[in-house]
């Protein structure tokens, strides 16, 4: 076994052309610790596999293969191996082609089965890509051997125990002589059938991975240099942090920072895996270190905006001085799967708030009917188009004199619902939308 184990994330972005995967391959070969490699389906192509699962014209269906078959034949065409590389290119568009025409409806499980060919054929490339730099010892290896799931297709719970023990016998004894490399987003159940983690998956695929054979360090290698204090798109004078704590990264993830996939932390969590995020465009560039422990502990680290958040309101004078109607309340919701991240009471109301953004799978976030069921027992007000905003640190319920200073801040802004004191590293708020991007800025100017 080598001194040091590591295992490094590239995403879409990083995988976009020849270029980039050259600068990635790279960064893998200045570092012989870096052991497994996973890599996302390139930039786009994602997109374009859900737009097949979403077409019935068996003719659109083929002329996006195509422009898929195109676009890694492209790649390939740059290749030191790129006769094996364009043979197993083919081999796999060919067989995405006979998935897509069939007759097959578009279940569930045939949507995974489509999404997966993005993170194949990516993998495929890279692995010729890497073997221009350190010869045989990068191996392509199919995660589904390593990655064992549930059946819950589109958002596949992993097994880590099986998992645990597919690396120790597939990846452990091998790791002194070989580099793999392997998939994000894609598992198998025990049964043999492909699942997906989830859009975003690469990431947790990436931190199961470091779990499962032990590693001291998980690399994410994006195309942002560090995580920020806030968007820089939104604040010109953004800072990158150079160590944030496991603790506050989750809740940036969870509350809109798109550097992390929000499952990530949990698997590094158990293992106490430091975690790295890194440019891959400029690698030179220094970025931000997640461990348990940080060195300072600001009450206030970063800030992060979550858009296109809905209000869900009842009332009920049930509510008063009676029991089991918020046992009521959220087994309709549940009933319905529907995801409610902030709550706040009061004695004849409950707010909650809902991501409209989960809608984006297909799946309606907040169906007519479960609507219609709530107002059998209490009235239903909805309100859209809000932005949900967090201040990110420390200790924060215990500090005071905070919410005074945060708050006066905000002078002129309508302040919708307010979270605080469930968590210690976070205060949210809900605020129109259309104000949002003041908010961050005025916040970011007076805290960061």
């Amino acid at each position: 076994m080598p001194d040091l184990i590591k295992v490094a994330k590239f995403g879409g972005t990083s995988m976009a052309d020849y270029e980039a995967m050259k600068r990635c391959a790279n960064i893998v070969k200045s570092d012989s610790d870096k052991k497994v490699i996973v890599v996302s389906a390139t930039s786009g192509t994602t997109n374009l596999l859900i737009t097949i699962v979403s077409l019935t014209e068996l003719p659109e269906k083929e002329k996006i293969v195509e422009r898929i078959r195109e676009k890694h034949l492209e790649i390939c065409s740059h290749l030191v191996y790129g006769d094996q590389a364009r043979q197993k290119i083919e081999h796999l568009v060919n067989e995405l082609e006979e998935k897509v025409l069939s007759s097959k409806p578009a279940t569930p499980q045939y949507s995974d089965e489509v999404l997966s060919f993005g993170e194949l054929l990516s993998s495929s490339i890279f692995t010729y890509v890497l073997r221009e730099l350190i010869g045989d010892r990068a191996e392509w290896l199919d995660a589904r051997d390593i990655i064992q799931t549930d059946h819950n297709h589109g958002s596949a719970e992993p097994d880590v125990d099986q998992i645990e023990k597919n690396a120790e016998n597939r990846i452990l004894p091998h790791l002194q002589e070989t580099c793999f490399v392997t998939q994000g987003f894609i598992g198998r159940t025990r049964s043999g059938v492909t699942t997906t983690l989830g859009r975003g998956g690469s990431d947790y695929s990436a931190a199961l991975f470091a779990e499962a054979v032990n590693a001291d360090v998980l690399e994410i290698w994006t195309d942002v240099t560090a995580v920020y204090t806030t968007d820089p798109r939104i604040v010109k004078n953004a800072k990158p942090i150079t160590e944030i704590s496991f603790d506050e990264a989750a809740e940036l993830s969870v509350f809109g920072a798109k550097v992390l996939h929000p499952a990530t932390m949990v698997p590094a969590i158990r293992k106490n895996i430091r975690v790295y995020v890194g440019s891959s465009i400029e690698p030179h560039l220094p970025g931000t270190w997640i461990m348990k422990n940080t060195k300072e502990k600001p009450p206030i680290r970063a800030i992060s905006l979550r858009r296109n958040q809905t209000l869900l309101t009842v009332h009920s004078l049930d509510m008063l001085h009676r029991h089991g109607f918020l046992a009521q309340l959220f087994q309709v919701l549940s009933n319905h799967k529907i995801s409610v991240d902030l709550v706040t009471t009061s004695e004849v109301s409950v707010s909650l708030t809902l991501d409209t953004n989960a809608g984006t799978s297909g799946i309606d976030f907040l169906p007519k009917k479960a609507i219609n069921e709530l107002k059998t027992f209490c009235e239903v007000e909805v309100e859209q188009n809000l932005s949900l905003i967090a201040l990110i640190g420390n200790n924060l319920h215990t500090t005071s004199g905070l919410s005074g200073p945060v708050f006066s801040s905000l002078d002129g802004i309508n302040v919708r619902l307010i979270c605080h004191g469930a968590s210690s590293h976070n205060l949210c708020f809900l605020v129109d939308q259309d104000r949002a991007e003041v908010v961050v800025q005025k916040l970011h100017e007076r805290f960061i």
